[in-house]
């Protein structure tokens, strides 16, 4: 290859203003010293120039056409890439976050309603709780309260229990201690013996091993005013009437 097919190419693309950096410069340092390619340069200049004015002038020559394309056709032609795979990509990857997002968001409610219910749920317990203390001390501290001692004779240490009732609120407390255990599916059934009618079932429970026990608040009939109260060894899922005698007995004061 000769210095002027080296440069044919580069001639080609200073002509058209394309030709950069260094070769650039090894061109503009050849023409210095060669005139051969200084006159090639200038045909293809009135080439170009001759072609740019084919569009309002008459026809450019067939041979300055010829001499502008064999030019460019020597140029080197840089492969287009389009990055079809990466914008392709793109969509799907903000579709994917967006996707995460939701269902993080999503995970989050879930989380908070459930904390939010528990919550709701611990609370109402709490509310229950503290409304039966209050009904309890309630019970204990009302002046109009009716308080029965009940005792066992011939027995040692001798069982007692303590019954205090409200009947406005039909509210009923109940501790015993020294009590016996009782038989295997029995259990101990508190009576209220009103002044008038059958006894009225107030409570099961069976003692701990010291020997004590508690009713608190049992389900009664509202209002009914009471004589007394009793204990009975019963079925362990209670009886609806006594079923044997009174083991301890109070009256009220």
């Amino acid at each position: 290859m000769n210095v002027h097919e080296q440069y044919a190419d580069d001639l080609a693309l200073y002509a058209l203003g394309s030709l950069l950096g260094d070769e650039r410069t090894a061109l503009e340092e050849h023409l210095h010293d060669c005139a051969a390619c200084r006159r090639e340069l200038d045909l293809l200049r009135g080439d170009m120039a001759t072609l740019a004015l084919s569009t309002a002038g008459p026809v450019p020559p067939a041979r300055s056409r010829e001499r502008l394309a064999k030019a460019v056709a020597r140029e080197p032609r840089r492969a287009s890439v389009t990055p079809r795979r990466v914008l392709t990509f793109v969509p799907w990857a903000v579709a994917s976050g967006l996707a995460v997002l939701v269902l993080a968001f999503w995970w989050t409610n879930i989380r908070l309603h459930n904390t939010i219910t528990a919550l709701r749920q611990k609370y109402g317990e709490q509310q229950v709780r503290l409304q039966q203390a209050r009904d309890i001390v309630s019970t204990l501290t009302a002046t109009d309260a009716m308080r029965v001692t009940l005792v066992a004779a011939k027995t040692l240490p001798q069982p007692q229990g303590k019954a205090i009732y409200v009947r406005d609120r039909s509210s009923l407390i109940f501790f015993a201690t020294n009590l016996p255990s009782v038989p295997q599916g029995k259990a101990y059934e508190l009576w209220l013996i009103p002044v008038a009618g059958a006894p009225v079932p107030a409570g099961l429970f069976k003692p701990d091993v010291h020997g004590s026990a508690t009713v608190l608040n049992p389900p009664l009939p509202p209002r009914v005013e009471a004589k007394a109260f009793a204990i009975t060894v019963e079925p362990e899922q209670g009886s609806p009437a006594p079923t044997s005698q009174p083991i301890m007995l109070g009256v009220g004061e």
